[in-house]
């Protein structure tokens, strides 16, 4: 199976929000060098918890310090921009790292209302994601748009003999029947709903797909919240960081920095967020490497999927780091071997 990651540049509470960007890029050349198939970064805006606001620029500077894995967006929103300036960007990317540059596209805000409008104060921009979905499709793979298309002469350069492969992103039906119905590879966010609806999503992704002359078969991930560490009473440590921006920050609508594990275990929770802590740690895969390792590969098995993504937060870099080099080394990643 492969592994792959997702990195949401997330802010611990006392640093710098800057220094996000830098340990992003510091975990982006250890999982290029332990094996690891994909490295994605995410595109958020006008959040005190994960930073990553511009995916193209931070890809860059990762697909210049990697040899192997392969960079993608999880994803740029794609209602915020023009369907040409993005295509252009990742062409450009294609150039820095060519057949290693993945451009995962979604629907959603990746904010709140007022900075989306802010981005785009053409409140029906989303309206319009299908058909900028078409538009990307043939302009990133280089190819024309159909005769009667305004924008048929309009090529998105610069051009070369590869091109990025692209991804519909989602966390409901919509994205996967949108993949099905471009013949593109679908990925769904199951961190984010804590695995509700991936069984239909992925149903109904299969079941109408539609080939396409890149992807004659459907293609599908999901990309899950794990943490590994040396015993599982550390990894169950370590992941209070996150229960507590779940149940305290994002669930109360406030975005605020990774706290420190000792900050979370001392935090007053109420009956009613104890509760939804417990609710959380029963879908986490929290424990070993090998205890990880087990969990996610039985739900691939269940899910019938060959690649699962995998996001980590934790308050302290060197145990996120310590996080992907257990699953590696469980996952026996070819880490030396390319």
């Amino acid at each position: 199976m492969k592994w792959s990651v997702l990195d949401q540049s997330p802010v611990a509470e006392g640093k710098a929000q800057d220094v996000a960007i830098g340990e992003s890029l510091a975990l982006a050349r250890l999982c290029d060098e332990l094996g690891y198939h994909r490295y994605w970064v995410s595109e958020h805006h006008n959040s005190g918890s994960i930073v990553g606001t511009a995916p193209e620029i931070l890809m860059a500077a990762i697909a210049a310090t990697t040899r192997h894995i392969r960079v993608g967006s999880a994803g740029v929103m794609l209602p915020h921009y023009s369907a040409l300036k993005v295509a252009e960007q990742f062409r450009v990317l294609e150039g820095i790292a060519p057949g290693r540059i993945d451009l995962g596209v979604g629907r959603a805000p990746g904010s709140d209302r007022l900075t989306a409008y802010a981005l785009n104060p053409n409140t029906s921009a989303v309206d319009e994601f299908p058909r900028q979905v078409h538009e990307l499709q043939c302009w990133v793979a280089g190819e024309p748009l159909p005769e009667d298309h305004p924008f048929h002469r309009i090529v998105a350069n610069p051009q070369g003999p590869t091109s990025p492969e692209l991804w519909i992103l989602g966390s409901s039906d919509y994205g996967a029947q949108l993949a099905a119905y471009f013949g593109l590879p679908y990925a769904f966010a199951y961190f984010f709903t804590d695995g509700r609806g991936v069984e239909a999503a992925l149903a109904l992704y299969r079941q109408n797909y539609r080939a396409s002359a890149r992807y004659p078969k459907p293609i599908a991930t999901i990309c899950v919240w794990a943490l590994a560490a040396d015993t599982e009473a550390e990894a169950r440590r370590l992941a209070t960081t996150r229960e507590y921006w779940r149940v305290i920050d994002f669930e109360q609508g406030r975005r605020g920095a990774l706290v420190a594990p000792e900050r979370a275990a001392a935090h007053p929770y109420t009956d009613a967020e104890r509760a939804r802590i417990e609710q959380i740690r029963r879908k986490a895969f929290v424990g070993t490497g090998e205890q990880v390792r087990g969990q996610i590969e039985a739900l691939a098995r269940e899910l019938d999927l060959d690649e699962i993504v995998v996001n980590t937060w934790t308050f302290d870099p060197a145990a996120r780091h310590r996080s992907y080099e257990l699953l590696a080394k469980a996952g026996e990643l070819p880490a030396g071997e390319r």
